[in-house]
């Protein structure tokens, strides 16, 4: 078997971007809980404390709203 490149390349996570609150321009779906319509994508904003948490942009609306449920689960912890 071959060995797998870039054995030791450093794993790169998403840090949720922190905002005072989702932008005006922002659609809001119907249906979701947290899912936005943001410049054809799917966005999710949480309200984590004073600030809303913002998640990278998704295809299908379904998907961030999983990210939104699990950030509110993590916050909960």
């Amino acid at each position: 078997m071959k060995p797998l490149r870039q054995q030791n390349r450093p794993i790169i996570s998403y840090v949720p971007r922190v905002e005072p609150a989702p932008p005006d321009h922002a659609v809001r779906m119907e249906g979701f809980q947290d899912v936005y319509l943001l410049r054809g994508k799917y966005v999710a904003f949480v309200l984590v404390g004073e600030h809303f948490r913002r998640s990278p942009a998704f295809g299908v609306p379904e998907a961030a709203q999983r990210w939104a449920t699990q950030m509110r689960q993590e916050t909960d912890v």
